[in-house]
């Protein structure tokens, strides 16, 4: 009984050490790769330059649209659905 128990505890006890030190030691660096690869300027903030493009007028009506987009919850369309299951 007490090979039994102790073959069980050493058991245990090796699932308690870590199988992938190398995997985590990268862990996260394909997500941050990504991101600096999607990132035109990653130092944009540091710029105090003004935007250009736009004038203001166009500028506020914009921000405008933005704030009432959230007011009223975008209108509903109902789903035709071709070539799904058909209830009897």
């Amino acid at each position: 009984m007490n090979r039994i128990t102790l073959s069980l505890l050493l058991g245990l006890l090796t699932a308690c050490g870590s199988v992938t030190p190398n995997y985590d030691a990268r862990f996260g660096d394909s997500v941050r790769a990504a991101r600096q690869a999607q990132t035109l300027n990653p130092v944009a903030a540091l710029d105090n330059d003004p935007v250009l493009g736009m004038d203001a007028q166009a500028a506020v009506n914009a921000q405008e649209r933005y704030q009432e987009s959230f007011k009223a919850p975008p209108k509903t369309f109902d789903v035709i659905n071709i070539g799904g299951a058909l209830s009897k």
